[in-house]
């Protein structure tokens, strides 16, 4: 397949204490002279939704933390079918210390603001300041035990329990998710199309789109368009993914 080169990503800045993952991204524990060490060497890029961030195997010499929108990890197997792997969401990290190539395609599936780090400066940070090496390392067994259950969520459950537990976890962790109201109800755009759920979750784009009427149908969930969803009672999404109370699957 051949590589089309990305135009020009924006560049903008954001103050640490403005940043809507402040206490969530890799820089959560630090205090505030750690912080101003964070703030002298980062910088800030935004992508548009499709643009690709960096290419499986190419070299990539910037970590960083999704500010907000969402990105796609995919892998490419030999005979050009393509897989996607992970979805990467506000104050997820991006990029590995002591890595020199990307291990996946990064595509942008909405507009994408990223907080980045130039690799050397970061790795040096991460020796002299334990709380931002404390951090990853608290990120990275949260995003394993995230792929163990998501091994869970493949094999075992439902067409419509995948769906349901999809945009379960799309509500739980959008940045924006000031959005419920007092009765509950908590409003949710969809990253990503039906195509792309399908091919995520491991189903066919019918059998995605006949659960979501389902769903629909049942009062579970409202479409108000492709991508809008209104979540009226969550606790009973939850219930439909076969999860308990707190977010973690039912045995």
């Amino acid at each position: 397949m051949q590589k089309t080169q990305p135009a020009p990503p924006k560049f903008l800045h954001v103050q640490c204490s403005d940043c809507p993952i402040r206490h969530r991204a890799v820089c959560a524990r630090c205090d505030d002279s750690e912080l101003q060490r964070l703030e002298d060497i980062k910088y800030y890029r935004s992508f548009e939704a499709g643009q690709t961030v960096v290419w499986s195997g190419d070299p990539m010499d910037f970590v960083a933390s999704v500010v907000s929108g969402i990105a796609t990890l995919t892998q490419t197997m030999e005979d050009g079918r393509r897989q996607m792997v992970g979805l990467l969401l506000p104050s997820d990290f991006v990029g590995r210390p002591g890595r020199e190539t990307a291990a996946y395609d990064v595509t942008a599936t909405t507009d994408l603001v990223m907080c980045c780090f130039r690799k050397k400066p970061f790795e040096d940070v991460m020796i002299s300041t334990p709380h931002v090496g404390q951090r990853l390392l608290e990120m990275t067994l949260d995003e394993l035990d995230a792929a163990r259950e998501w091994m869970l969520l493949l094999g075992r459950k439902t067409a419509r329990e995948k769906i349901a537990s999809l945009i379960a976890i799309i509500a739980r962790r959008d940045a924006s998710l000031k959005l419920m109201t007092a009765e509950g109800r908590v409003t949710v755009d969809m990253p990503l199309t039906r195509e792309a759920m399908s091919e995520y979750l491991g189903l066919t784009l019918e059998t995605v789109s006949r659960q979501m009427s389902a769903l629909r149908r049942d009062g579970v969930i409202e479409i108000q368009s492709k991508r809008h969803i209104i979540i009226p009672d969550f606790d009973r999404l939850v219930e439909e993914a076969g999860d308990d109370a707190d977010g973690g699957f039912l045995v």
